[in-house]
């Protein structure tokens, strides 16, 4: 089988590579990658000489070349995207353009290769944030019936986009799945987010930025978790479903998990340094991942405190890796 993954140099992407080459040595996979700032191929050094992987540099705007690769694929699983909320709100030009054009144009040439080839299955990689923000200290958590409310102009392209995936299915009748996923962690992510950053940055000498009171909650999932989703997902999961993939049972905030980190690498509190919120910072995000476990067999295996530990090793151990990125 050929597997076309679109951002596959990223890091849930380079991830899912890794994993899937490992789990199904028969498979070929195709990275489609435009190597934006997000993308790095140094995270695939390990298997560029694996015969069953292919590396195709290009833009998922790019219509002509998208139509080219899923005609020669048997799958897709579409992770290409801005991701970092920050930047949605600098400049959301970019969000739109990837990742509800980019969306766009890789279902349009799934629907004009539709009749003509066997279909391909469509796998979408969405967010948990498309679902907006929950009260602090309630007991809610977001469900596939959770309605939509994005908050930032991020999740709001994301939340376009898992629209889009849905509106193809019912109208043009492409076999898809969509998986939200809550905040993932582990070796590849790109030191300006959350975790890798506050790592980085203690490793510079530097205190831990904490946004705000440092209260809001997220739901942790360690990546390889989040892979593991997807296979159960691409191997079982029902045609036009959509799975929610989460890691937690109890609320964990910011500020809790920079003082596991500080804890881990043997620093005192007064390293954290609380700074200016950024607007429109939602409060609560909590995942219910029964659908999923009920259905396909599937839960988180690798806890958060000990994958903290080996994520923090791994900062440590691979700093020629993110060095070049800050």
């Amino acid at each position: 089988m050929n597997i076309l993954i679109t951002g596959g140099a990223g890091f849930i992407g380079s991830n899912f590579i890794r994993y899937w080459l490992s789990s199904h040595p028969e498979d070929h996979v195709t990275n489609l990658d435009a190597l934006t700032y997000a993308g790095n191929l140094t995270s695939l050094q390990d298997i560029e000489s694996n015969q069953n992987y292919t590396f195709v540099q290009g833009n998922i705007l790019d219509e002509e070349l998208v139509d080219e690769l899923v005609a020669k694929c048997d799958k897709i699983v579409h992770f290409a995207a801005e991701s970092h909320v920050d930047r949605s709100i600098t400049g959301p030009a970019a969000f739109i353009e990837t990742n509800i054009k980019g969306t766009f144009v890789l279902l349009e040439a799934l629907r004009r290769a539709q009749g003509k080839q066997p279909p391909k299955p469509f796998h979408y990689i969405s967010t948990d944030e498309v679902f907006g923000s929950l009260e602090l200290g309630s007991s809610e958590k977001f469900s596939e019936s959770t309605k939509y409310n994005p908050n930032s102009p991020y999740s709001a392209s994301k939340a376009s986009s898992d629209h889009l995936v849905r509106a193809y299915h019912e109208t043009y009748k492409l076999p898809v799945t969509i998986t939200n996923c809550s905040n993932n962690f582990g070796p590849y992510q790109h030191p300006e987010k959350f975790i890798p950053r506050m790592i980085t940055d203690l490793l510079d000498g530097e205190q831990v930025k904490v946004y705000g009171d440092g209260l809001y909650v997220r739901d942790w999932l360690f990546v390889t978790d989040h892979c593991r989703a997807i296979d159960a997902v691409l191997r079982s999961g029902k045609n036009g479903e959509t799975y929610l993939v989460g890691g937690m049972t109890k609320d964990v905030s910011n500020k809790d998990i920079a003082l596991l980190v500080l804890k881990y690498m043997g620093m005192s509190q007064d390293k954290i340094a609380y700074v200016q919120d950024r607007p429109g910072h939602d409060r609560r995000y909590a995942v219910n991942w029964t659908k999923i476990k009920s259905e396909l067999q599937w839960e988180p295996v690798h806890t958060l405190e000990e994958w903290l530990k080996e994520t923090i090793n791994w900062y440590k151990d691979n700093e020629a890796w993110w060095r070049p990125l800050k």
